[in-house]
């Protein structure tokens, strides 16, 4: 499969759940992210080509950043070995400017 992505992704260790705004279900836990994009980890199956409005929230505070709150594109999802979670990646669509910052701060951390 060929890699379109001009920033390469960085792995964390660190807790960032993601949030669906408009149902606040949670989507799953963050486990790679970039300035465009982010896979995650879920318990449940995701709608591929469905835009999300989404809300990036580490556990803790980093340099005061409390949630990211942006617009991003399910590209794929697949089942994960379990059985019973789920991988997802997503494309980054809309970021307010104030929110770019949010998330270089958590990049910063990665």
């Amino acid at each position: 499969m060929e890699d379109r992505r001009q920033h390469n992704r960085h792995t964390t260790e660190l807790r960032l759940e993601v949030f669906d705004l408009n149902t606040t279900q949670r989507l799953g836990r963050v486990v790679d992210l970039s300035p465009e994009g982010f896979m995650l980890f879920g318990d449940s199956p995701l709608q591929v080509d469905n835009v999300y409005e989404c809300c990036l929230a580490p556990a803790e505070p980093i340099e005061g950043v409390r949630e990211v709150t942006l617009g991003a594109d399910c590209l794929w999802t697949r089942s994960a070995a379990d059985g019973s979670h789920y991988w997802a990646g997503f494309h980054i669509i809309d970021l307010a400017d104030e929110q770019t910052a949010a998330l270089q701060a958590l990049l910063r951390r990665l």
